[in-house]
């Protein structure tokens, strides 16, 4: 999460709305894909780092792979629905055959999404969305690995670590991400696999920190606060790094055991050496991205008229720290 699964992709220079703008005065392109056709999509990201930066990756390959011509048109929100909404007007106001994004909130980025869909322009989510009735409505596609099933992969890792290391009552904190949707279906899958595994399993702790700087003394303060924790799970990348940097600044390797999200290339370092860290449950921002333009793509060549809502299955992949060494080097960029 950098934040939720939540991870980000790269900021497009200062100058992209006029850009943009300039652009709604031009032709619009042919929508339909293929034979050297000619496309612009607009491409939102919550963020400018790990997971985004993979996304951003994953929907220029595909648009590479394939034989149209795309000029993307691209923004980050920092997680801000004022930002969202004015970037979503230059692209309807653009007119661009489509629209790849992640929204900023389940409530608060709907009158963005009705905007294009309204406008008929493709809406595609990825990783976030407004709400499932909202999604049937104006979104084309979605393209979601199972929240529930992240948290759940980690919480079932997470129990069988404790189980060999004889706690059956593990006291357990967790650095959140829940101001997204995501995040919250994360902690549940997680909290259920690990309660199921050991009933005696508590949560004494749970405070926001999707990004390192706020997750860092978050962490800290919870570890003070509570000096019995067993482990500490982070529902974000973010949450992560400040979760096992904590402890390694508290003295406390060996002692608290870190169960974390979303991969980078510093979290698969981290994860190599196996002291802290013990497993992290990632869905690859770059096959998101292939799988988004490709919903992209079908929209636009459905000419809006396609199913609304499908729900597209991104892969959740579980790391070990036997794990982190291939990640690393099948992962050179760094890009998860």
């Amino acid at each position: 999460m950098t934040r939720t699964h939540l991870r980000r992709g790269a900021i497009v220079a200062a100058g992209i709305a006029a850009v943009a703008l300039a652009l709604s005065a031009c032709s619009v392109p042919t929508a339909g894909t293929g034979n050297g056709s000619s496309l612009r999509i607009g491409a939102m990201y919550l963020d400018s780092q790990g997971f985004y930066g993979g996304v951003k990756k994953g929907v220029g390959d595909a648009a590479d792979a394939s034989d149209t011509k795309v000029k993307f048109l691209e923004s980050t929100s920092a997680g801000d629905v004022s930002k969202e909404s004015s970037f979503m007007n230059t692209l309807v106001s653009s007119n661009v055959n489509a629209i790849i994004m992640s929204a900023v909130s389940t409530d608060g980025s709907l009158p963005a999404v009705k905007q294009a869909s309204k406008a008929g322009i493709p809406v595609v989510c990825y990783n976030t969305c407004v709400s499932d009735d909202a999604v049937k409505q104006y979104v084309s596609a979605y393209v979601l690995g199972d929240p529930a099933k992240f948290g759940s992969m980690l919480g079932d890792k997470a129990a069988e670590y404790f189980k060999q290391e004889g706690i059956e009552s593990p006291k357990m904190g967790v650095i959140n991400c829940e101001q997204y949707e995501v995040c919250k279906e994360r902690f549940a899958g997680f909290k259920d696999a690990l309660t199921k595994a050991l009933p005696g399993a508590t949560f004494v702790a749970n405070q926001e920190g999707a990004e390192v700087d706020q997750a860092v003394p978050t962490a800290e303060q919870m570890l003070s606060a509570h000096p019995d924790l067993n482990g500490l799970y982070g529902e974000a990348g973010g949450a992560t790094v400040g979760a096992y940097k904590a402890v390694e600044n508290r003295g406390l390797v060996g002692k608290v055991a870190v169960f974390g999200s979303d991969m980078t290339s510093d979290i698969a370092n981290e994860l190599k050496k196996g002291t802290t860290l013990k497993a992290v449950v990632d869905i690859s921002g770059i096959e998101a991205g292939k799988l988004a333009y490709k919903a992209a793509a079908k929209a636009i060549d459905d000419k809006g008229k396609g199913a609304k809502g499908d729900v597209i299955p991104a892969p959740i992949d579980l790391y070990q720290p036997d794990d982190a060494a291939k990640w690393l080097e099948t992962h050179e960029d760094g890009l998860p």
